[in-house]
């Protein structure tokens, strides 16, 4: 489970999130980049979002943010995350392609999304 000190929490930390409008789309996974960081030392917040849209049912939605939030925290433990660290907050967002996916292909699909982000 992702440390309480990486979460993204408030639905304003959300918003301004998606307002800055850098996002990055691949097989089904897209990531939204926030606010560049003036303090590196603060950890970045991470959300993970699945629509209803995407699916009905809400174990599967459930088991989408589980996939990509446990490759996330292997992320952090092995100090993979890229050039994320350089800003306040990501999002992660699955959509209908991603369910279909097995923790493994989602791991590539994030670590890629990952190095894309870079100014």
């Amino acid at each position: 489970m992702l440390s309480k000190k990486y979460r993204l929490k408030k639905r304003s930390a959300f918003t301004a999130t998606y307002r800055v409008k850098k996002s990055f789309y691949l097989e089904g996974v897209a990531v939204f980049v926030g606010f560049r960081k003036e303090n590196t030392e603060e950890p970045t917040k991470i959300g993970f979002v699945v629509s209803k849209k995407t699916h009905k049912r809400a174990v599967k939605r459930n088991r989408l943010k589980r996939l990509m939030r446990e490759n996330y925290r292997l992320f952090l433990k092995n100090n993979e995350t890229g050039n994320a660290n350089l800003y306040k907050s990501l999002i992660f967002v699955g959509h209908e392609r991603a369910l279909k996916l097995n923790f493994n292909r989602i791991k590539e699909v994030m670590r890629l999304l990952l190095e894309k982000i870079d100014d």
